[in-house]
């Protein structure tokens, strides 16, 4: 899709605008608008400023879809020291109408957003993609399933608002009905509440329930680099519109064949956003998500005697009587534990409170232990 620059009001298309030469908001329709997207815009159009959709974000400057046409921006009035804050792919925008360059003057408030913890040193997170109704997870049955990693991005997926679908690609690879079965199982096991399709871009097997899904608002597919993203974005959108390449034998991974964000129309409906491989999922506050993640665990905990059971060695608790019954898989524990610590590792460095709770409890232990072992002592003597 090519952008103009939007220098001059004469680069508006004029098949954008109504009879009375206003912009006509309805074709902004098939990128998500809707009449509650109207009322959060009304003070702006009220200001003679066009409402739009972020399509794509590069470098202080941004790609939008107007109700006068596409055109470029630049975002510089809406960069806060936030990074959560900033302009993102699928994010509705308010644009000057005119000026060179134009200016993105504010963003409306998202429904929802799509956020990860990064890499960096700054404990900060990342968001990825706003005013998503769908979280798309790309599996690829190429190589051998990681359902930690498979439980991570849905945990991220349920804290966004979405409702996330896992897409186990490349189902081709495993003609074997009764392999590809278990492996389908395997990832229900892991995803509980969250519907998981395998589907071949190669022979087409399973994109005409993923169309159907796409098309009912916005999607995001996400997933490692390898996962056939950008191979799943050409088979919905109907054509080589993204970049393809190889992965490697060895180990199913691949390139990033994506770079950037983007925000593409779907011929059946609806819009899709591709983005770039992911190899780090950091958790970003997702508490509730990684509830969500593992519900049939939570679900359990009511029925623990003790509200703060840590499901280890207290009596009465219905998560270790699940485990020892064969009820409940010893991986999913563990993968639950996991992520709940690390969630409190990165939310605490961002929260004071919470750090000093975390010290507290420590403490707490601590003298627990000691005490422990001084009742200890004084039973040996």
């Amino acid at each position: 899709m090519t952008f103009s620059t939007g220098s001059t009001d004469s680069t508006r298309s004029s098949a954008s605008t109504g009879s009375s030469g206003s912009p006509d908001f309805s074709v902004l329709v098939p990128y998500g608008w809707d009449d509650a997207w109207a009322a959060e815009f009304a003070p702006y159009a009220a200001e003679g400023l066009l409402p739009g959709r972020v399509v794509r974000v590069d470098r202080g400057q941004c790609d939008v879809q107007t109700a006068a046409g596409p055109l470029r921006a630049d975002t510089a009035f809406v960069t806060p020291h936030d990074p959560l804050r900033v302009v993102c792919t699928g994010d509705w925008v308010a644009v000057e109408p005119g000026g060179n360059p134009r200016y993105v003057r504010t963003c409306l408030p998202r429904r929802t957003a799509f956020v990860r913890f990064t890499s960096s040193k700054r404990s900060e997170g990342q968001i990825l993609a706003a005013n998503v109704d769908h979280a798309v997870v790309a599996v690829s049955l190429a190589a051998e399933l990681d359902l930690g990693r498979v439980e991570r991005f849905l945990a991220l997926a349920w804290e966004s608002g979405a409702q996330p679908l896992v897409v186990l690609t490349k189902a081709d690879l495993v003609p074997d009905a009764v392999t590809r079965a278990h492996l389908v199982q395997d990832v229900e096991t892991s995803a509980p509440g969250v519907p998981v399709l395998p589907v071949s871009s190669v022979d087409g097997d399973g994109l005409d329930v993923l169309a159907a899904v796409t098309a009912g608002g916005t999607s995001v597919l996400l997933g490692q680099s390898g996962a056939g993203k950008s191979t799943l974005a050409n088979a919905l959108l109907g054509e080589e519109v993204m970049d393809v390449q190889a992965t490697r034998d060895v180990d199913g991974k691949g390139r990033h064949t994506t770079t950037t964000r983007n925000l593409l129309l779907l011929p059946g409906g609806g819009v899709l956003i591709d983005t770039p491989g992911l190899r780090g999922v950091g958790l970003w506050d997702a508490q509730t998500g990684v509830g969500q993640t593992f519900a049939e665990i939570e679900e359990l905990a009511r029925d623990c005697r003790f509200h703060d059971c840590a499901h280890e060695s207290e009596p009465g608790c219905a998560v270790q009587a699940a485990l020892d019954a064969g009820d409940l898989p010893p991986r999913r524990l563990d993968s639950y534990r996991k992520l709940l610590r690390e969630n409190q590792r990165i939310v605490a460095k961002t929260d004071a409170r919470l750090r000093a709770e975390i010290r507290k409890d420590w403490k707490r232990k601590g003298a627990e232990g000691r005490a422990a072992m001084e009742a200890k002592r004084g039973r040996l003597r």
